[in-house]
C-alpha cells in the first residue's frame, strides 16, 4: 500500500514532531504534507531522509510565514488543495488542519489526533484573553475568524475514516465536538537511554516545555523562589521574556538542548515538574523512565500515565501556589517513597516499541477492512 503522511505544521520542535519521527519509521517511503516547513526551526531534523512537501503558503516571505497567526484564515483552503490522490492511506498528524485534506474514495484515512484545534473549541475564551483580544475591530474579525474555523472544523471532522486519539483525554474532546468515535493509542516516548539511567539524583527540579503561557511555568517560578529550591527550566518560547523577568536566583534557563544533553539533565534531576494541563505529555514519561518523580497538575494526559504516592504526586489548582507548594513539599519529604524502579516500570508502557506495533497493526488491519468493504 502507498502511504502518505500529513503533519499541520513543521516549523518548531514539540512532542508531535517526536511522534511524527516515529510514524516516518514505520512508513520511511512515505511523504509528509504540511502547511509549512522551516528547516532551522526544526534544528534541521527533517532535513535528511525526509521528503517533505509543503503547501503553496511556503512560497509567501518569510516574514509572513513566521507569523502563522496571520494565516488562520488561508490554512484550511491550503490543506484542502494537497493533491494525496495517489495515495491508498493517508495518516494525518493532527491537533488542527492536517485531518481536512481532502481524500478520494478509495483512500483510507486515518488521523491520530493529538487535540480537536482548542482555540476554536475548549480554549476559545482563555485564547482570547491570553491574547487581549477585545471587541474592537481586529478583535471582531478574530472572534468571527474562530468561529468560522469551528464550523470549518466540525466539517472536516467527517473526511476521516478512523480517529485514533494520543489519550482518553482527548478521545472525550474528538467525541464531544466531532461527535465522532476513536480508539486510544499512546504516543511513543524515547526513552531507551533513559532506562539505562542509574545515577543518584542532584537537587535541582527540571521543567522541559515549551515556553508558553497555558504550560503554567510562572507557577513554578513563583513556588521556586519561595522555596527557594533550584529549577531547572529547558526550552524556548514567546513567554521566555516575561519569565525570565519572574525569576529568582535559583531559577536557571538552559534553552534549547539537544536529545543528549535534554537526557543528562533528565537523568540528573531530583524531580520533573509538569504544571500545564496537556492532551498527553511526553516528558513525563521521560522523566519516570529516568527513575524519577514527576509533580504534575491533575488534569489531561498526565492522569493517565503519572501514579500517585508511586510516581509522583498531583496538586489539584493551579490558580492558587499553595497547591503546588504542598505537593513539592510532599515530595521533599517522602522522596523515599518513589523507587526509580517502579518509575521505570510505568515508564516503559508508553515506548516507542509498544507505539510502533500498536499503531502499525491498527493500519494493517484497517486497510484489509476498509478493502472488503469497498469491493
Amino acid at each position: 500500500m502507498k502511504i502518505a503522511i500529513v503533519h499541520d505544521y513543521l516549523t518548531k520542535l514539540g512532542g508531535a514532531e517526536n511522534v511524527l519521527q516515529v510514524i516516518h519509521n514505520i512508513y520511511p517511503d512515505a511523504p509528509i504534507y504540511t502547511l509549512l516547513y522551516d528547516e532551522s526551526g526544526t534544528k534541521k531534523q527533517f532535513a535528511e531522509g525526509y521528503d517533505i512537501r509543503p503547501s503553496r503558503l511556503q512560497k509567501l516571505p518569510k516574514f509572513i510565514r513566521n507569523r502563522s497567526r496571520l494565516l488562520l484564515s488561508k490554512f484550511p483552503n491550503a490543506i484542502e488543495k494537497l493533491d494525496l490522490s495517489e495515495f491508498d492511506v493517508v495518516i494525518s498528524s493532527s491537533n488542527s488542519f492536517a485531518h481536512g485534506v481532502i481524500t478520494q474514495p478509495k483512500t483510507l484515512h486515518i488521523t491520530y489526533c493529538y487535540s480537536p484545534m482548542r482555540y476554536a473549541w475548549d480554549w476559545t475564551h482563555k485564547y482570547l484573553d491570553e491574547n487581549n483580544i477585545g471587541y474592537g475591530l481586529i478583535g471582531f474579525y478574530i472572534r468571527g475568524l474562530i468561529s468560522r474555523l469551528r464550523i470549518w472544523d466540525f466539517n472536516a471532522s467527517k473526511r476521516t475514516d478512523d480517529w485514533v486519539a494520543i489519550s482518553k483525554t482527548v478521545a472525550k474532546r474528538i467525541n464531544k465536538y466531532y461527535r465522532r468515535d476513536s480508539i486510544v493509542i499512546y504516543p511513543p516516548a524515547d526513552i531507551t537511554e533513559l532506562i539505562k539511567n542509574e545515577q543518584k539524583p542532584s537537587d535541582y527540579y527540571l521543567i522541559v516545555s515549551r515556553l508558553t503561557q497555558y504550560k503554567n511555568i510562572d507557577l513554578a517560578i513563583k513556588v521556586f523562589n519561595e522555596l527557594h529550591l533550584p529549577l531547572y527550566i529547558i526550552g524556548e518560547g514567546a513567554d521566555q521574556n516575561r519569565l525570565e523577568k519572574l525569576a529568582g536566583k535559583t531559577i536557571k534557563f538552559l534553552g534549547w538542548q539537544n536529545d543528549n544533553s535534554r537526557n543528562k539533565y533528565i537523568s540528573n534531576s531530583k524531580a520533573f515538574l509538569f504544571p500545564g494541563e496537556d492532551d498527553f505529555g511526553l516528558t513525563p514519561i521521560e522523566a519516570m523512565a529516568a527513575g524519577r518523580p514527576v509533580i504534575a497538575y491533575n488534569a489531561g494526559g498526565a492522569t493517565e500515565t503519572v501514579v500517585s504516592g508511586k510516581t509522583g504526586e498531583f496538586f489539584n489548582d493551579f490558580s492558587n501556589p499553595k497547591f503546588l507548594k504542598d505537593a513539592v513539599a510532599k515530595v521533599e519529604r517522602n522522596y523515599q517513597n518513589y523507587n526509580p524502579a517502579v518509575c521505570k516500570e510505568q515508564a516503559k508502557k508508553f515506548s516507542s516499541e509498544i507505539f510502533t506495533k500498536k499503531f502499525s497493526d491498527f493500519v494493517k488491519t484497517r486497510y484489509k477492512e476498509f478493502q472488503d468493504e469497498n469491493k
